[in-house]
Formats: C-alpha cells, sequence, structure tokens
C-alpha cells in the first residue's frame, strides 16, 4: 500500500514579495516571506487539497533553509526528501506586481543548494511510496540535476507509479537570458528543445502554456509545437492558455486547440499571475490521480489557478479542498475574488494550519498576561514583574516538557522578556491586545491608533483581546466596543495573526443560559470570526450548547474554545471542566490567577525565592493540566 500520492522534484526557494502593488521593483519598501519554486509549491498545493505529497530537492544549513523545511512541515508535505546541503545557500526569488502585465522577478540561484541534487539524493523506498513522481523543467537543465530527475523517473515506472512534467520554462534558469529577464517567459533555443525532447517520452502527463510547447516542440506554432511533442510522448498534453482555459489531448492533435478536452473557465480578476500554473498543477494533480475525466480535473486546475492570480503570493493562494469544493458549488461573485469575504474567510480558516503549526486539539493554557493584578502587589516593580513572568514561562516549559497542546498568555508590557523567549518552543503564545479593565473597550497604546504595531509581532503570537460586554449594553457601548474589536481584528487578519476574543458578561450585569450565546451572535453580525474564543466556565449544559450552536451556525471550522478561570479555587475550576469537557469545540482552559496568585504575592515580598515559585506554579499548572485531561477522557467514556 503506498502511503504517498505525488512526490514532486526540483526547485525550493524563498520567495520575497514587495508588498506595494503597482510600483517597480526597485522602489519596493517591504516584503512578504513565503516558499517557492514550483515544485515546493506544487507538493504545497496537492497537501491543501488533501493528496498526501512530498518533495524532493535541497535547501541550505541556514535560517531559510530551515524555514523551507518548516513550512512545508507545516503545510502538511512529507520532507523525507528534503536534503541540507551545508555548502551551499537556499535559493532566494524576490518578486513584485507592476501590473496585470507585468511581474518583474530576480532568481539569486547561483550555486544554489537544490542544484545541488545528484542521483545519490534519490531515495528509492520514497519513490517506491509514491503513486505518482511529477518533475519540473529547471532540474533538466543541468547534468547533475537531471540525472537525479532521470533516475527519480526510472523508479517511477519500475515501481508502478504515474509520471508527470510541468515544463515551466524559465529562460535565464537555463543560460539563454540573463539575471534581469527573471520574467522572461519564452526565449528560443534549440538546445534547450533538443534537451527536452530527450526525456519527454518518460512522461503520462505533460503540462506547459503555449509558449512552453513552443519550447518543447521547437517551433512558435502551437499546433505544429504539440504535434512535435505528440511525436516523441505518448503523454496526455495539458496546454494552458490564460484566460481562454486550458485543453487536454490524448491522442493525435487536432486542426484546432479548441477541439482538445476542456473545462469550464471563471471570469475573474488578474492580479498576479505568479505561481499560478503551480497551482493549476496541483488542481490538475487532485482531478487526475482521483481519476476524473478530463474536464472535471481541468475545472478543479482553473479554479486553483484563479485562486492563485486573483491573491498575493504563490502558496499562500492556494485552496484548501473544502474551499474549492464551496467555489465551484457558488459560483464567481465578484471578480477578485481576495476581496470576496465568505470566499476569504474559508480560505483563512481552512489553510490555517500552514500558518501556524502544532496541534491544538487541545489547550492547557497558563495565563500569566495580568498587569494591573500585580503591579497592585505589594513589592511590586516593573523589573521584578518582568523577572516574575519569567519565572511563570520557567514552569509552563517544565510541565510541557516539549510535548504539544499546552500554551500561555504573557503580555509585552510587563512580561517581554518572557514573551519574545517563549517563541520557538513549542508553546501555543497568546499576547493580549487590550487595556486592562477597560470599559468600553480600549487598546494597548503600542498598538497605535490604526493597530499598526501588529506588524512588529511575532508571527505566532495570537492577538489576544478581553472586552467586558453585556447584551444589555446601551447601543452607544455596544457600537464603541464593536468598533474597536472590529479594528483590531483586521489589523490582526492583515498582518496574518490567529485572533482570540475574550468576552466576560459577568462583571457587567446577570447571566443566564442565553448571555453568551447572544453575545457570541452580536459578535459575528458585526463581521468579526475570532479563530479562538475564550469564555467564562458556564455553569449549565445549556449554556453550553446555545453557546457552541451560536459558533457553529457561523463558523464551523473555528479552532475552539478555552475556558478562563476567574481566580477561581481549584476545586471549583474542576467542577466547571466536568461540564465543559463534555463538548468537542471546548479544548481546554486558559488560567492564570488560580496558579500564580499567591505565589507571586509571596515571591514579591521576598517571601520564597526563584526555585521555589517556579516549583509551586509547576506542581499547580500540572494539576490543573491532569484535572482537565481526567475531565476530557470521562466525558468520552460515557459518550
Amino acid at each position: 500500500m503506498k502511503t504517498l500520492d505525488v512526490v514532486t522534484i526540483g526547485r525550493s526557494s524563498v520567495d520575497l514579495y514587495g508588498q506595494q502593488i503597482g510600483g517597480r521593483l526597485e522602489d519596493m519598501g517591504s516584503f512578504a516571506k513565503y516558499i517557492g519554486g514550483s515544485p515546493t509549491n506544487i507538493a504545497c498545493g496537492t497537501s491543501r487539497l488533501g493528496l498526501r505529497s512530498a518533495v524532493i530537492t535541497k535547501v541550505g544549513d541556514e535560517h531559510m533553509g530551515r524555514f523551507i523545511r518548516e513550512q512545508l512541515v507545516r503545510e502538511g508535505v512529507d520532507v523525507r526528501g528534503v536534503g541540507t546541503d551545508p555548502d551551499r545557500l537556499t535559493a532566494l526569488v524576490i518578486l513584485g506586481i507592476r501590473d496585470e502585465d507585468s511581474f518583474p522577478l530576480i532568481f539569486y540561484r547561483q550555486d544554489c543548494a537544490d542544484m545541488a541534487l545528484s542521483k545519490d539524493d534519490i531515495d528509492e523506498a520514497l519513490i517506491a511510496d509514491a503513486r505518482c513522481v511529477l518533475a519540473t523543467g529547471t532540474h533538466l537543465s543541468h547534468p547533475q540535476t537531471e540525472a537525479a530527475v532521470l533516475k527519480a523517473l526510472d523508479l517511477a515506472r519500475q515501481h508502478g507509479a504515474r509520471t508527470a512534467l510541468d515544463i515551466d520554462y524559465r529562460p535565464n534558469l537555463w543560460g539563454v537570458a540573463g539575471h534581469g529577464d527573471g520574467e522572461s517567459r519564452f526565449v528560443e533555443s534549440a538546445a534547450v528543445t533538443e534537451r527536452l525532447q530527450k526525456t519527454l517520452h518518460l512522461f503520462d502527463l505533460i503540462v506547459g502554456t503555449e509558449e512552453e510547447f513552443h519550447i518543447a516542440g521547437g517551433t512558435t506554432d502551437t499546433l505544429a509545437a504539440l504535434r512535435a511533442v505528440r511525436a516523441v510522448s505518448d503523454a496526455t498534453l495539458v496546454c494552458k492558455r490564460g484566460a481562454a482555459g486550458a485543453v487536454a489531448f490524448e491522442g493525435a492533435i487536432p486542426d484546432s486547440l479548441d477541439a482538445g478536452q476542456a473545462g469550464p473557465g471563471f471570469p475573474i480578476e488578474v492580479f498576479n499571475v505568479l505561481g499560478a500554473g503551480d497551482g493549476f498543477f496541483s488542481g490538475l494533480l487532485k482531478g487526475w490521480m482521483d481519476d476524473e475525466p478530463w474536464p472535471r480535473a481541468l475545472e478543479y486546475a482553473n479554479a486553483c489557478g484563479a485562486f492563485a492570480v486573483s491573491r498575493h503570493g504563490c502558496t499562500p493562494a492556494y485552496p484548501s479542498l473544502e474551499e474549492l469544493r464551496f467555489f465551484l458549488d457558488r459560483g464567481v461573485v465578484r471578480a477578485d475574488l481576495r476581496n470576496d469575504p465568505d470566499l476569504e474567510q474559508i480560505h483563512w480558516a481552512t489553510n490555517r494550519q500552514g500558518r501556524m503549526g502544532g496541534d491544538w486539539s487541545t489547550m492547557r493554557v497558563f495565563a500569566f498576561d495580568h498587569r494591573i493584578q500585580l503591579e497592585e502587589m505589594e513589592g511590586y516593580t516593573p523589573a521584578k514583574g518582568g523577572d516574575f513572568k519569567k519565572l511563570c514561562l520557567q514552569a509552563a516549559l517544565q510541565v510541557q516538557d516539549g510535548q504539544a497542546g499546552y500554551g500561555i498568555l504573557c503580555d509585552n508590557r510587563i512580561g517581554r522578556a518572557a514573551l519574545h523567549a517563549a517563541s520557538g518552543t513549542g508553546l501555543w503564545i497568546g499576547r493580549p491586545a487590550e487595556w486592562p479593565a477597560s470599559r468600553p473597550l480600549t487598546l494597548e497604546p503600542e498598538l497605535g491608533p490604526d493597530c499598526g504595531a501588529l506588524q512588529e509581532w511575532a508571527r505566532e503570537n495570537v492577538v489576544k483581546v478581553l472586552c467586558f460586554c453585556h447584551p444589555d449594553d446601551d447601543a452607544a457601548t455596544r457600537a464603541d466596543q464593536e468598533a474597536t474589536v472590529g479594528k483590531l481584528y483586521a489589523a490582526a487578519r492583515r498582518n496574518g495573526l490567529d485572533f482570540l476574543l475574550e468576552i466576560i458578561p459577568s462583571k457587567v450585569g446577570p447571566v443566564d443560559d442565553d448571555t453568551t450565546a447572544t453575545l457570541i451572535n452580536q459578535f459575528y453580525a458585526a463581521g468579526i470570526f475570532p479563530d479562538w474564543w475564550k469564555l467564562e466556565p458556564l455553569t449549565s449544559k445549556q449554556a453550553w450548547s446555545k453557546a457552541i450552536a451560536a459558533i457553529e451556525a457561523h463558523d464551523k471550522n473555528t479552532r475552539g474554545i478555552v475556558v478562563l478561570g476567574l481566580d477561581a479555587p481549584e476545586d471549583q475550576l474542576a467542577a466547571s471542566f466536568a461540564v465543559a469537557a463534555e463538548f468537542p469545540l471546548v479544548r481546554g482552559f486558559a488560567v492564570g490567577r488560580t496558579i500564580f496568585g499567591s505565589v507571586a504575592r509571596d515571591w514579591l515580598a521576598g517571601r520564597i525565592d526563584d526555585a521555589q515559585a517556579v516549583a509551586t506554579m509547576a506542581q499547580r499548572y500540572e494539576r490543573l493540566c491532569n484535572i482537565w485531561d481526567d475531565a476530557r477522557a470521562a466525558s468520552q467514556v460515557a459518550a
């Protein structure tokens, strides 16, 4: 039984995409960082569509190489074939979006890691585990990398795998155009044509634009080029025609491109063509590997290409399977897909693991983002407060011990050192944005009037905001608070940060089984879709059922709910956990003062030392983790 659907082989890079649209690459002031390279993009695109994918490539032994490897893992791509070259740097590409026809780019690939791929890097066991091996044209341009590709293709045939080629012609990567011509897609070259034609018979599927078939066929007459390819290959040929869609030819080439098998196209705005072909191929592979008829496979491909040309970046633009199905069922509502709110919400929510990996199906969160509570304690100084939060982090890491499902809430004002030290530890990290105890809600001044400072936050930080609100709030208070939350939410999305909304109605007015559900509906009605909800421990099953129904009615893809503690004694928390744990959408807890409250008072007053503080907090935190885990296990047994 094969455990992989697709193995791609070839380029991998870090793409730095200019964020200013319409300007020259010379004038770009900031860049977004993504993974790139055609086979790397396709591995991610197919993984998002539910195929089990892997990539064979090489990266450097440095930060960018580790970024590619880690991002591939987040995208669900098997990295057994990703080698690390100790001597060469990871490839780099700098790109821009000038207008709908101009997309300047510069390849930094001189002696780069992926071009050091050799036959020795091809693992037969990996190839044998795959149903399909896909090669891309660049790695046929050099004898060493060509030998690696040919070995992979030979092994694929030995082990009964399908083979596919993305012609992926980049003239300057074949040495027939200069460094400044990275945008160029076609330069005639008899040498390139000859090199390609020696390998075309090895493939079951060959995909390219008209220009790419021109180089493969050795003529700028598209039909003649396709016939030249057909003369040396029995592969199904898929020719991409831009706005005219794409056509597939299984046998002889007819007298018109329109006579090929076609799938429906989509009338969308062209925003960015870079990476669109890789999105197209991802959709095509989904259909091909599922043995769909070519018109259906081409429909998938055209739709995935439409997503790509309408969004910024390559891999980040590709859809999930749920998103693709939603789009095909509903159709195009507006041509600029990136501004379709319903589509973008599904895109964001269903591709979340690609932005922030980890298994967060269980959430055991030590919350020490408190500020006022510490500032009011005897002996507090800002320096002592910061040192104490480092002790809290030590306790959290001691309990976590490298396991999944643990996290912290930590602020930047007092706890900056702990917050920064937590990055890269595997902890889930929530960071508060509200001014403590404010009502109407006010945000931390450090965020700026437009929340622009979120661009400085680490990408693994989750924006957390606490709002004291109640269904009985007057219209002005409700509008004020929803506007503040909405501004923060929009800024979090703009900066690619997960968003947690905490609501506490019990501090404002009386609560019943409908209170929390009513507030949840109000925030969704205001256009706010939190990735996480942080809720008070509701006292009845009915209250939990209503709150969860409100969330799932609006967003079935939410990450989930964590229960807050409000300084409750441990026995009360245990009772509330027992109720909450019956509901799978409640992932766990985020509790603070129950763990650190008395410890902080004793430590600030000098009654206990660092070691005692860490030991006591770790013990309490671990006990709460066990209480939650036991409550969840008991609920599952009961079910």
